[in-house]
């Protein structure tokens, strides 16, 4: 285990990374949680796997503690000295090593040459010869993936098709099946009534951040807000910056006539707009929804992007309380 957590690391990780290689044996998850109680390894921490192991059960345990702990889980090999000269090695992440990765409340997916791998069979595979060292069952397996918000089917669908003793995953197929996350948890839907208007919000968190977006139904149209949290002092300097504000469906600027800018409210950049009501049958079947400031002495933008696929059903039961509260003369345009 090395731990960086020197004054460059962290301005400019912003979190000490910990770096975990070798084998996770029996005694793995005891070494770490020790290091964790003494205050060597901090919660939050990026953890980097560079190991092997057939001791699922351990990978487990390791798995759990990295989610106590709110950690967030790479593939990478440990930083080598600056006068060294040499190039670190592609990192490999196998067996316990994978379910312990799959504990991150974060998850990177591997890039480059690094290589995660799952033992085709894991449940089923001979007790190991170490008697200390037991093999998980079934059941601890499927209950561990599910505390993980990890959904066992998929997992398991993946394992059986591959023709080897390991299955290795790559980058495209941990990220569409949720394996990894790449910093961001999952898409939240909600609505209700509110002094008896349709009220959805959409929530995503993020390692940066918190992004939130209400659309709120009126009697003469609808209205977005969204908040981009991402601490006051660099929000301030967002707004500080910026030319304009806007809304985007699809990628598309909705309304540009509307040039008011976004404000600051407490840890968030705030952007309002007001649209007609033609403007919600193409967000209820539109693909993305995204809300941007941008920066006035360059080409950038700051804000963020929903990912609205697989929201179809809260979206257009949202609709319909919407046409019944306010009774526009509107179609819902098909979905390409």
């Amino acid at each position: 285990m090395q731990v960086n957590n020197d004054r460059l690391t962290l301005t400019v990780a912003k979190a000490p990374q910990i770096y975990l290689a070798g084998v996770i044996d029996a005694d793995a998850p005891q070494r770490f949680d020790a290091m964790v109680k003494s205050g060597k390894i901090v919660s939050g921490s990026d953890v980097y796997l560079n190991a092997t192991g057939n001791d699922i059960h351990a990978g487990i345990a390791l798995g759990r503690l990295l989610r106590e702990n709110a950690m967030t889980t790479h593939l990478g090999t440990q930083r080598l000295p600056r006068q060294s000269g040499s190039v670190g090695k592609p990192a490999l992440c196998t067996g316990a090593c994978a379910y312990a990765y799959l504990g991150g409340l974060y998850r990177w997916a591997p890039t480059g040459a690094d290589r995660i791998g799952f033992p085709a069979h894991p449940a089923n595979d001979p007790a190991p010869t170490n008697s200390s060292t037991a093999q998980q069952s079934p059941d601890e397996l499927t209950s561990y993936l599910k505390d993980m918000d990890i959904d066992p089917a998929v997992l398991a669908t993946l394992l059986t098709a591959s023709s080897s003793d390991t299955a290795w995953l790559t980058a495209d197929q941990m990220i569409s099946t949720r394996l990894a996350n790449n910093g961001r948890l999952p898409l939240i839907a909600t609505y209700q009534l509110q002094d008896g208007a349709p009220y959805l919000m959409l929530n995503e968190t993020k390692r940066g951040g918190e992004h939130r977006m209400t659309v709120q139904c009126k009697k003469d149209g609808i209205t977005f807000t969204a908040y981009n949290s991402v601490g006051a002092d660099h929000a301030r300097q967002i707004v500080a910056r910026s030319s304009r504000a806007f809304v985007e469906i699809n990628h598309m600027e909705s309304d540009s006539s509307q040039q008011d800018n976004a404000v600051v409210q407490d840890q968030a950049v705030v952007i309002i707009r007001t649209y007609p009501a033609s403007q919600l049958g193409n967000l209820i079947t539109a693909h993305t929804l995204g809300a941007w400031v941008r920066d006035r002495s360059s080409t950038l933008r700051y804000g963020f992007e929903f990912e609205l696929d697989g929201l179809d059903r809260i979206l257009k039961q949202y609709y319909q309380s919407c046409w019944t509260y306010a009774p526009w003369q509107v179609q819902a345009p098909q979905k390409g």
